[in-house]
């Protein structure tokens, strides 16, 4: 599929009502057609992993295009500087999330992104490698604990900050490590009960909200039943 072919399937899918609700929600890229994740999904399937075309499709600055840059691209191929490139580019929450869920967890680097990226300053950077965190902490089953411990120092550190999109990265990163298993549930505990101690108004939020789940019975059941099963 070319890259004028995947222009013409969003044309034919787009959504006007779709894209003015995704405003609301803060999805706000410069130009949108209103086209759901699903059918994106789709689209990609259709295309197959093509790191070429993904670069044309990131460069066209669409939000329904760089979704699928983020979907179609090869994690193989994909460089540090492009992943460098393309952080620059985040200015709403969706295509961070997206690009990290669908691409840049499965790099080489992105531990190392993890880290470099959480202690940005620019919103979204910083959103990113809280987001990274909180991915890899779900879907890398072979990674040691103390790869994860290490992340709890920086949700410490970056806890004060206020802005939405970055508590909110800073507590998934938190809830996720704390569901891997019944270790690290005891330590992000420990971690959100001294977040707690805080004075800021961001991390009580995080703290408070990452305690409710991760002292749950419905996740403490579920850690308990996870280690009698190994």
């Amino acid at each position: 599929m070319e890259y004028d072919d995947v222009i013409k399937k969003l044309e034919n899918l787009k959504n006007p009502k779709a894209a003015e609700g995704m405003a609301r929600y803060g999805i706000t890229p410069k130009k949108v057609y209103g086209v759901s994740i699903p059918n994106l999904s789709q689209i990609a399937k259709e295309i197959g992993k093509n790191h070429g075309l993904a670069q044309q499709l990131w460069e066209s600055n669409i939000r329904e295009t760089r979704i699928l840059a983020c979907m179609i691209d090869d994690p193989e191929m994909v460089s540090e500087e492009q992943m460098e490139d393309w952080v620059k580019d985040f200015d709403y929450w969706e295509i961070c999330d997206q690009c990290i869920m669908k691409l840049f967890k499965n790099t080489r680097v992105a531990y190392k992104k993890a880290f470099e990226w959480s202690s940005k300053k620019e919103e979204f950077v910083k959103r990113a490698g809280f987001v990274l965190i909180a991915c890899l902490a779900a879907s890398d089953k072979e990674a040691e604990n103390e790869q994860f411990e290490k992340f709890l120092q920086i949700i410490k550190r970056e806890s004060n900050d206020n802005r939405v999109y970055v508590k909110k990265a800073v507590n998934w990163a938190l809830r996720q490590i704390g569901k891997r298993n019944q270790e690290l549930n005891r330590k992000a505990i420990k971690t959100a009960k001294e977040i707690q101690e805080y004075e800021s108004q961001s991390a009580k939020w995080i703290a408070s909200d990452a305690l409710r789940e991760l002292k749950s019975e419905a996740i403490q059941k579920r850690l308990k039943k996870k280690k009698t099963q190994k």
